[in-house]
């Protein structure tokens, strides 16, 4: 082989490794979000490229295969080339000094230029846009495997039976998932580095939402604004104008809750003697009951399912310790709530 043939199997070479280096850290680093949408519009290559993450380790494989037949290739086709090249430049030297020195600046020379154009720029690259970079990349890498599919899938096969012999679990896809935690650390570093505000704090709340129960929230039974179960609609109505409320709690004579009335459901009880006369039973609203340990979101939930506004939270024994609101529910989410008819 010419020392300039050797030069060109080196560029190709480093070219060559470069490719699946880019290939390995797009196909890792991509997000499935932003691929499907390509896929259902038709794109071809974005159908590949989901394939390719669905088959991550034999993607993978594929990107370690070729990266070290690459590596390999390098010293030994570019070593002849270079080397005799310097032995021009190296000729006031002994033959024997000039043949180890040549050696030695063709190691440090190919190691350089395979550290850095093989491996660091694709790999930057790959991951300052993981997306494109996959969408391009791995519909050849694909069919590197499909012609070096039984190589591939050999290797492949081993890793997994390392795996398992070590007790782990071999996994074949890219997680498109995230935990709670994981959620929070993004928002908290995007928000960080500006790229995403949370002026009114609901990402924050939204976070901590999931963490609380139901105890955390409900109103204690002793701060409650109630009325007996003789309570009559001038009884409601001189409430209003004292606390601005629109719900009230009915209570026995034990102050357990029997129920509750909202504003609009005696304001028809115009007449003299409806007006000084109970509530009738009729009239109240049932109160569902859910546990003081109830996860927040869980009791939101009940609420939306029954269309109640207010639960009461009992303890183990089935004792009314407080009232949850869904106005206090939602402003765990997006800050302070007011009730229209509420005072200052």
């Amino acid at each position: 082989m010419s020392d300039f043939a050797g030069i060109i199997w080196l560029a190709v070479l480093l070219l060559c490794n470069a490719f699946f280096v880019a290939a390995e850290f797009s196909i890792i680093a991509a997000k499935r979000a932003q691929i499907e949408p390509r896929a259902q519009e038709g794109s071809r290559s974005a159908k590949t490229t989901l394939w390719a993450m669905e088959h991550a380790t034999l993607m993978l494989a594929c990107t370690q295969l070729g990266i070290t037949i690459c590596s390999l290739l390098i010293l030994n086709v570019s070593e002849p080339s270079i080397h005799h090249l310097l032995e021009y430049v190296l000729v006031w030297l002994p033959e024997e000094a000039s043949g180890v020195v040549a050696f030695v600046i063709t190691l440090v020379l190919v190691s350089g230029l395979h550290v850095v154009f093989g491996e660091m720029v694709p790999k930057n690259i790959a991951l300052s846009a993981p997306d494109r970079a996959a969408l391009l990349l791995a519909p050849p890498l694909v069919v590197f495997d499909r012609v070096f599919g039984p190589v591939v899938k050999t290797l492949n096969h081993g890793a997994d039976l390392v795996l398992k012999m070590c007790g782990v679990t071999p996994r074949h896809a890219v997680s498109a998932a995230f935990t709670l935690d994981q959620v929070a650390t993004i928002v908290e570093e995007s928000t960080r580095e500006g790229m995403l505000t949370d002026n009114a704090g609901t990402l924050g709340n939204a976070f901590e939402f999931t963490s609380k129960v139901a105890s955390d929230v409900a109103v204690p039974a002793a701060r409650l604004v109630t009325v007996g179960r003789q309570g009559t609609p001038a009884d409601i109505e001189r409430a209003v104008a004292k606390h601005g409320y629109s719900r009230y709690i009915i209570v026995d004579e034990d102050g357990q809750p029997l129920g509750y009335v909202h504003l609009k459901d005696v304001l028809d009880l115009e007449d003299e003697d409806e007006f000084d006369q109970p509530i009738p039973v009729k009239r109240y609203r049932h109160l569902i009951a859910v546990k003081l340990g109830t996860e927040l979101e869980d009791a939101l939930a009940l609420m939306q399912r029954n269309g109640a506004h207010l639960v009461k939270v009992v303890d183990d024994h089935a004792i009314t310790v407080g009232v949850l609101f869904l106005e206090d529910v939602i402003e765990e989410l997006v800050g302070e709530v007011q009730d229209a008819t509420q005072r200052d």
